[in-house]
């Protein structure tokens, strides 16, 4: 039965990130941004945070001190409470969090507070590889790697926060981008907001994920998928989910009166933080590298097997461990010599 072809996620491109081995300060902890302890791998590179990076400055309120999490087997160690707070809204592509709640925008201390229990948890990178003839999809297969990023070992995690810096351009309260103001920190940023008497403001935490080589692993996945002798048209992505986060200011009528009157007026944006989740220190092929969890290649030869089992049986889900059991066990005639059928 032919259906249309759903959109395709464009590939995340992500921003160089510095060579840093520092974790986000957990919630209830010291509020000066503490350099993790080095492990018998660590090489001799500077463990030094990038410019104004860091969770809180020595001025900010602390978060409230984490409760014991439960731990999910098979899972990253993470408070999953947090990617569903109370009175925000998920966006239908689960890339956004919103919230329009009025004490938010009003008083700084909750604003901060909010966005460094946020700030301590990473976005979800997916591949995804689709595949259609004549707009009929023939496969459409996710791989989840969010493992990646976040070691079970938390002193080994890579992530950090950081601020726009002294001269760069972005979002820092007004319509459009620019490299003024400047403030000392997250806590400044929060009060700023807070106090701009605009009707319409947004105050905005990015999540993302860096030197995490996609490109390679394009290739590699487009030569796989070839070895099926497959024929179609086949796209390969890598979205990336629950990746920013938008207080809003309260609407002063109504939503609809609100959507109208941006138009008109636009939005002041406050765009001055960003969630790090390096997939590795420095970008492949660099001397020295150490990823997070294991090398694009490692992660590629361990679960080839299981992506290309599930492209031959026209899977449309996604692609888990079963599938890598299921593969060893109960190989497909097309894996045991014979040509796949499309």
């Amino acid at each position: 039965m032919s259906s249309s072809q759903p959109p395709i996620p464009q590939k995340d491109t992500s921003e160089p990130s510095y060579a840093v081995h520092r974790p986000i300060s957990q919630p209830g902890s010291s509020s000066q941004p503490q350099s993790s302890t080095p492990t018998e791998h660590d090489d001799e590179r500077p463990n030094t945070p990038p410019p104004y990076s860091g969770p809180t400055s020595p001025q900010m309120t602390a978060p409230p001190a984490p409760q014991p999490q439960p731990n999910y087997p098979g899972l990253p160690r993470l408070d999953y409470t947090l990617y569903s707070p109370p009175n925000f809204t998920l966006s239908t592509d689960l890339t956004t969090l919103t919230s329009y709640t009025p004490p938010l925008s009003t008083y700084p201390t909750s604003l901060l507070q909010l966005i460094q229990s946020l700030a301590s948890i990473p976005p979800k990178p997916t591949i995804r590889i689709y595949g259609s003839t004549n707009n009929e999809i023939d496969f459409d297969v996710r791989v989840n790697i969010m493992n990646l990023i976040v070691p079970e070992d938390e002193k080994r995690r890579m992530n950090y926060v950081k601020l726009i810096g002294k001269g760069e351009t972005g979002y820092r309260g007004d319509f459009k981008k620019s490299s003024f103001p400047e403030k000392a920190g997250l806590e400044d940023w929060c009060r700023g907001y807070c106090e701009d008497s605009a009707g319409i403001k947004q105050f905005a935490l990015d999540r993302i994920v860096t030197n995490w080589d996609t490109s390679y692993l394009e290739g590699r996945l487009l030569s796989l998928i070839s070895s099926t002798s497959y024929k179609g048209h086949v796209q390969i992505s890598f979205p990336l989910t629950h990746s920013r986060v938008v207080v809003h200011s309260p609407d002063k009528v109504n939503r609809f009166f609100s959507n109208v009157a941006k138009v008109f007026t636009g939005t002041k944006k406050y765009e001055v933080i960003k969630s790090v989740w390096p997939y590795a220190d420095i970008a492949r092929g660099e001397p020295g590298r150490r990823c997070a969890v294991q090398e694009e290649e490692v992660w590629f030869a361990d679960w080839r097997d299981a992506i290309r089992h599930a492209v031959i049986g026209k899977r449309k889900g996604r692609v888990t461990v079963e599938d890598r059991l299921e593969f060893l066990m109960e190989p497909r005639p097309e894996e045991t010599g014979k040509m796949a059928e499309w």
